[in-house]
């Protein structure tokens, strides 16, 4: 028996990886899903400067080890003078959870202020974290004066042994601790999803000009290639980076402030009242900002003049509502920076559920729209593999595939990884025996079409996609994948699990995209002079397919999107397009979310039946079965 807790509270996503350690199985890893909080005493801070990183805890599908839930406090020499400040983990908090980063007002006790104001419910209640910064002896300094302190509790709580976060932050600042946090927005705008200040007097014109005319290069990750961007190509200044604010009774003072959110949001001129949030300038309807184009001009500035009580419970609970609209993904590249909404579980009826592979029990998140009820109980499924240390509601938020299943009606399941790089991050592991009780699980319990099954995957999660497209091609109709790519070995085997297995030579119509500043194994295009892994996975799919690098439709790719972000080459197969592949040429590694609708563009044609003797025969559907035109693929 599956258990599953249908609770679906919001989730979160980005983190931490540890150093590699293989779990062994643990005969008291229970088979349920033990999401019961305890509510956690903060009479007294546990001290996190001398405590030794936590032990892994294989009875807790991905959620942080029990141990280091509750209150903790985190000591900084800044300027030769100790500082401190308090995280705290609901008891529920998942491996690279959302965290909430609250500049405390002055004269408030931590602990008293989380039960007081009710943010220690709110984290409850989401499974989430907080990290509180606290004034000094003499209260907050100015912007200037406390950006040490921000800056070292921001490092720490971003990469620690402790937790693991989703990688971009919700920040609060009240009164005179305002500046500080925003003036680390301002400086690292890629970080912040969404920012709520309370009487804050703002920040200065010197600084905020100092940090608006800074651009955005191509500059990627060590591991990456870098992405020269076109001489013509406007670059991304930080005071275009949208990022949704809101002033709580601001000072005064704050105008400068104001002037530069509302320049950076693409706001109108005008605003619009608002019952809650006070006065509202939204972003312009043909907005042409980068963060937002899959999105559409979602973001906001919003001033509410009205005196906002601290301590109320009702004042945290709007913040916190306004802040949860949005989420965000790609902390270092600009040009794959996506502002989007996030996902409310309740509303969607995402089920989060358990099953036990291999001796571990492992979560997985499923999702039925209310649209799969067009396909009259038999929807497509598609399962999506996260890349590396993503867990399935960090891929869940990031890639936004269940704004493809509202629309499409797809069922959704979305696999997550194991506690195999640390106590506090995951990775993939029992990938085979993990997807083989899926796939039964999923026909027998939901209304899925066994013969249109689809997989996909980002990085890591893509090369389990294409390693089981190799090995197991009879699995899937179709995959399409993200920013890895694989071909047999030498022996013609593929490895999955750390076990060979051999390549089966048979066709599956494939899809890759990856993007220009990619993983250095898949730089250029196949048709450069530098052979590497990407030409190796084009020239397997087209010999099975028996074609040649010549076939291709267009030798010079079909430009699409915005800045002609894609160049797109398809190979047919008969009428029927067998293997496609395309450049982004505007990211770095990271996927962004309007690559999820494109690969289902590809996915949604296919089918696949097996007879009795293992014959495998598959099919094209020029309307994605939407009408009767299925036909044989290739005929």
């Amino acid at each position: 028996m599956h258990q599953f807790d249908r609770r679906r509270l919001l989730w979160g996503t980005a983190a931490a990886v540890g150093a590699a350690a293989l779990p062994q199985p643990a005969s008291a890893a229970p088979h349920r899903d033990d999401r019961h909080p305890t509510r956690h005493d903060l009479s007294d801070a546990r001290p996190l400067d001398v405590r030794p990183p936590p032990e892994f805890d294989y009875t807790r599908a991905n959620r942080l080890p029990a141990e280091m839930t509750g209150f903790w406090e985190k000591t900084f020499d800044v300027g030769g003078t100790e500082r401190a400040a308090k995280v705290y983990l609901s008891a529920e908090t998942p491996i690279r959870s959302y965290y909430t980063v609250i500049a405390l007002p002055e004269g408030a006790d931590a602990a008293d202020f989380l039960h007081r104001t009710g943010w220690k419910d709110v984290a409850d209640r989401r499974e989430e974290g907080l990290v509180l910064l606290e004034p000094g002896e003499n209260g907050w300094g100015d912007r200037g004066g406390e950006a040490e302190y921000v800056a070292a509790a921001m490092d720490f709580y971003q990469a620690n042994d402790y937790f693991s976060i989703f990688g971009l932050h919700y920040l609060v600042g009240y009164g005179a601790g305002a500046p500080p946090l925003e003036a680390w927005a301002v400086a690292h705008p890629l970080r912040v999803i969404a920012q709520v200040y309370l009487d804050s007097p703002g920040l200065d014109a010197e600084y905020l000009d100092a940090h608006a005319a800074l651009e955005f290069d191509g500059t990627t990750a060590p591991d990456y290639t870098d992405v020269v961007l076109p001489e013509d190509l406007d670059r991304i200044r930080y005071d275009e980076t949208v990022l949704p604010t809101w002033y709580l009774h601001p000072g005064r003072t704050s105008q400068e402030s104001r002037s530069y959110w509302n320049r950076a949001n693409d706001t109108k001129d005008r605003g619009v009242s608002d019952r809650d949030l006070g006065t509202v300038y939204r972003q312009r309807r043909r907005s042409d900002r980068w963060m937002t184009a899959y999105a559409g001009p979602i973001s906001m500035v919003a001033v509410d003049d009205r005196r906002a009580h601290y301590w109320s419970r009702r004042t945290t609970t709007r913040i916190a509502g306004f802040l949860t609209r949005y989420t965000r993904y790609e902390n270092s590249f600009a040009y794959g920076n996506s502002l989007i909404e996030r996902a409310d579980y309740d509303r969607l009826d995402v089920e989060v559920r358990t099953m036990e592979v291999e001796g571990f029990v492992r979560e997985y998140l499923v999702h039925v729209p209310e649209t799969a009820e067009r396909w009259s109980g038999r929807a497509p499924v598609v399962f999506v593999w996260p890349g590396n240390t993503q867990t399935d509601k960090v891929f869940f938020e990031a890639a936004q595939w269940w704004k493809v299943a509202e629309r499409e009606g797809c069922i959704l399941v979305v696999v997550c990884e194991q506690y195999s790089a640390s106590p506090i991050s995951v990775s993939h592991r029992d990938s085979l025996a993990f997807y083989q009780q899926l796939r039964d699980m999923v026909i027998e319990e939901y209304p899925a079409d066994p013969t249109r099954l689809y997989s996909t995957g980002q990085s890591a999660g893509s090369a389990v996609t294409q390693n089981f497209a190799m090995a197991f091609p009879e699995y899937f109709a179709a995959v399409a994948s993200t920013s890895f790519t694989t071909a047999p070995d030498d022996s013609g085997n593929v490895t999955i699990d750390g076990t060979a297995y051999p390549a089966s030579g048979q066709m599956i119509p494939n899809y890759q995209v990856y993007g220009y500043g990619d993983l250095r194994f898949m730089a250029g295009d196949l048709w450069d002079d530098t052979p590497n892994r990407l030409d190796d996975w084009a020239l397997h799919h087209l010999g099975v397919n028996g074609l040649a690098l010549a076939d291709v439709d267009e030798r010079d790719g079909v430009l699409s999107g915005r800045h002609d972000r894609y160049r797109t080459w398809t190979w047919h197969g008969g009428p029927h397009p067998v293997l496609k592949l395309t450049l982004n040429r505007f990211r770095s590694h990271n996927n962004i979310p309007e690559e999820s609708p494109l690969m289902w563009d590809f996915l949604e044609h296919y089918s696949l039946e097996t007879a009795a003797d293992g014959t495998v025969s598959r099919y094209y559907s020029a309307s994605g079965f939407h009408r009767d035109d299925k036909v044989p693929l290739g005929g």
